[in-house]
């Protein structure tokens, strides 16, 4: 069976054959179609961002005013941290607990958050998709 393997000779006269490429009967009509469609379609929908510019700055302000809020907070927290400790060098600065967040120490007071906090988000949800024309 080694009679079946082939030459470096044989491998180079097929690679040096050069047969034309022809295209099938039809190719180049039906790309010239395809192009005409694509040149006659109407261009794309704009991203209509005179509309969404509003939104957009609203809710990079609104995500400020939350940053902005939240290190007011942790400051004020820990300057009465300091206070009650005589130094303030010697308090260390840490987020505030749950139970120091409540309002006046009110047990049920976590709970009126947590209702708000859920009743703002089914609103936003429901604003959302109305504004979106989803269903309701």
């Amino acid at each position: 069976m080694q009679g079946d393997s082939m030459k470096d000779d044989d491998i180079d006269g097929i690679l040096c054959q050069h047969d034309e490429i022809v295209p099938s009967s039809g190719f180049a009509a039906s790309v010239m179609d395809a192009v005409r469609r694509e040149a006659s379609a109407p261009p794309p929908i704009p991203f209509p961002w005179k509309r969404a510019l509003p939104i957009v700055l609203l809710a990079a302000f609104a995500l400020a005013l939350v940053v902005a809020g939240s290190a007011v907070f942790i400051l004020h927290v820990a300057t009465m941290q300091g206070a009650q400790s005589q130094t303030l060098s010697a308090a260390p600065i840490s987020l505030p607990s749950l139970s120091s967040l409540t309002l006046r120490g009110d047990p049920a007071s976590p709970w009126v958050w947590l209702v708000i906090s859920l009743l703002v988000a089914w609103v936003s949800v429901k604003l959302s998709m109305r504004l979106s024309g989803g269903s309701t």
